[in-house]
């Protein structure tokens, strides 16, 4: 397999990948996964998709639970945390190091998750965010057998788009007719601040709604979904995430 091209956002996780863990919404793991285990009705000896696994937290714990469990991510260094932490616990999982729009496994998952912008946004400079995050889907939809269960928690459009202003139209940094955020975003992490342009397309719920439906999903439920605070309650609009639960047509 050849090495990925890199990308401003495959260095970025290249580089944060040892510090990953310590961000804040990391710390829920074990009570995200049991919500995810009742919300989608999983059970024993499953296969699940982790897509855009990053260092293997929620794959790590599916698997302690009896899932075979498969992880894609485009970053090697996060896959190399999460190898580390599979073999200090004992636990197989299969990781793959490919891009998820380019990846699939026709027809070979009872379930599958996308976590945490685990691909979904994730678009570098000069990229089409619509069709770079529709292949995504369309990956995940190909991969799973017809009704299965899926997951995904994306950014909310909605948080981010009430608090832009004519002053970041008239600056060439928000164009509402395209949804399209470009900016500079300096991230506080564990390793230090980071300053990395960003390209981020505002989507709000309804229009991931139909992304999904035309990937191939059934859209059942849109909760609030950001990191911590996950529950089967309505989206909040200024709330960082939303969650989209999902059924394989």
């Amino acid at each position: 397999m050849s090495e990925l091209e890199p990308t401003p956002w495959k260095e970025f996780f290249d580089r944060h990948a040892p510090h990953y863990d310590a961000n804040v919404f990391a710390q829920n793991t074990e009570v995200e996964v049991q919500f995810l285990w009742e919300v989608m009705k999983l059970t024993e000896g499953m296969a699940l998709l982790d897509m855009g696994c990053g260092t293997g937290r929620h794959a790590l714990e599916f698997a302690a639970r009896g899932l075979a469990v498969t992880g894609v991510d485009f970053s090697p260094n996060m896959l190399a945390e999460a190898r580390r932490k599979a073999s200090e616990r004992g636990l197989e999982v299969e990781w793959v190091n490919e891009d998820g729009t380019t990846w699939s496994r026709i027809g070979a998952f009872d379930a599958a998750v996308c976590l945490c912008e685990g691909g979904f946004g994730l678009t570098d400079i000069g990229q089409d965010p619509v069709q770079h995050d529709l292949r995504l889907l369309q990956s995940i939809a190909a991969s799973l057998k017809p009704g299965s269960p899926f997951v995904m928690t994306a950014l909310n459009g909605y948080s981010m788009i009430r608090r832009m202003t004519d002053e970041h139209v008239d600056h060439q940094a928000f164009d509402p007719a395209t949804m399209v955020l470009m900016h500079l975003d300096t991230m506080d992490l564990p390793e230090g601040p980071v300053t990395m342009p960003i390209q981020e397309r505002l989507f709000i719920p309804p229009e991931v709604a139909a992304l999904l439906h035309h990937a191939g999903f059934e859209v059942l439920h849109i909760w609030g979904g950001t990191a911590g605070n996950w529950g089967e309650r309505p989206l909040k609009l200024d709330e960082i995430e939303a969650m989209y639960v999902c059924r394989r047509r």
